[in-house]
């Protein structure tokens, strides 16, 4: 069987299981170059064919081309998910990524918002009109959840409680997040303008808490348009990127400062390993971990 007709079996397969777009097309791309590299070098087009020789020469290639660890781990990820599926649907008996070993990824400091730049970016969106305002809360619970960008697109407004937020994420997986008193001030206030902004208009998405101008569910595009709008406002240290991600980072460690333990952040990051959480951590530097010890220190606690 040729591998790039297995491989559409195997994208039509992950969208059956409603993966996201971004995940299909990640899986996609990974194999394809690496079936290329296969072709190329070693003239195998055939599953049958293949074999862990020839994908860790490929991945030996990549190391060689400078890429970084990080990104090679993601595309043997795609692999293995891959070699899986045919494995599941016994074209082959063998996984050839078992005997392929991850490449060891260097610690990496992550460096994200300081205080006064979120105060900023918070800032820079004022006035009543209804965009302010969306993009007023939409900043707040960036910083204030930890929200990943799809998960802030897809929320609804029944996902909404009286003190929490029903969050759908990454695998199907929900968790809540509490409404904070700073979410709900500016969540109160959105909610009364939206409600005004599209009475008279012909919305159709309109079970999406987050709406575009013309009433339609707001993308992850748009989102990241709107953050990198408000870095550019708040003069936002140059080399700090201002994404939905470098947001997250920020609740994480702000959440791992004021003394939340690393599984608590993990449950409220949705991660599934707290190993991923762990990153927030070594990226912390010393005086907040002495700050946080001496918060927690066991005989201040003895009375």
């Amino acid at each position: 069987m040729l591998n790039e007709d297995v491989l559409k079996e195997f994208i039509f397969e992950c969208e059956m299981r409603r993966l996201s777009k971004r995940t299909i097309q990640s899986y996609r791309n990974a194999n394809l170059r690496m079936m290329k590299y296969l072709e190329q070098e070693f003239h195998i087009t055939e599953l049958e064919q293949t074999h862990h020789l020839a994908i860790r020469a490929y991945v030996q290639y990549q190391t060689a081309q400078g890429l970084a660890e990080t990104y090679i781990n993601r595309n043997m990820i795609a692999y293995r998910c891959y070699f899986n599926y045919c494995i599941k649907e016994n074209y082959i008996t063998n996984n050839p990524m078992d005997r392929i070993s991850k490449q060891k990824e260097p610690i990496v400091m992550i460096e994200t918002f300081n205080d006064d730049e979120v105060k900023r970016l918070i800032g820079v969106f004022k006035g009543p009109r209804f965009l302010d305002v969306r993009n007023q809360l939409l900043m707040v619970m960036f910083f204030d959840t930890g929200m990943r960008n799809s998960e802030m697109c897809d929320l609804k407004i029944e996902d909404l409680r009286d003190t929490y937020i029903r969050v759908m994420g990454k695998g199907k997986k929900m968790r809540y997040l509490p409404i904070t008193p700073f979410i709900n001030k500016y969540l109160i206030r959105y909610l009364r303008v939206r409600e005004s902004y599209i009475k008279d208009k012909l919305c159709y998405q309109t079970e999406y808490l987050f709406l575009s101008q013309k009433g339609k569910r707001l993308t992850p595009e748009a989102m990241e348009h709107i953050l990198k709008k408000a870095g550019e406002k708040a003069i936002v240290r140059s080399h700090i990127r201002v994404s939905p991600h470098t947001c997250r980072h920020f609740y994480a460690q702000s959440q791992l400062k004021n003394g939340c333990d690393l599984y608590t952040v993990s449950k409220l990051l949705g991660h599934s390993k707290v190993d991923t959480t762990k990153r927030y951590l070594q990226s912390m530097q010393d005086e907040d971990l002495m700050e946080i010890a001496s918060k927690t220190s066991p005989l201040m606690r003895l009375k």
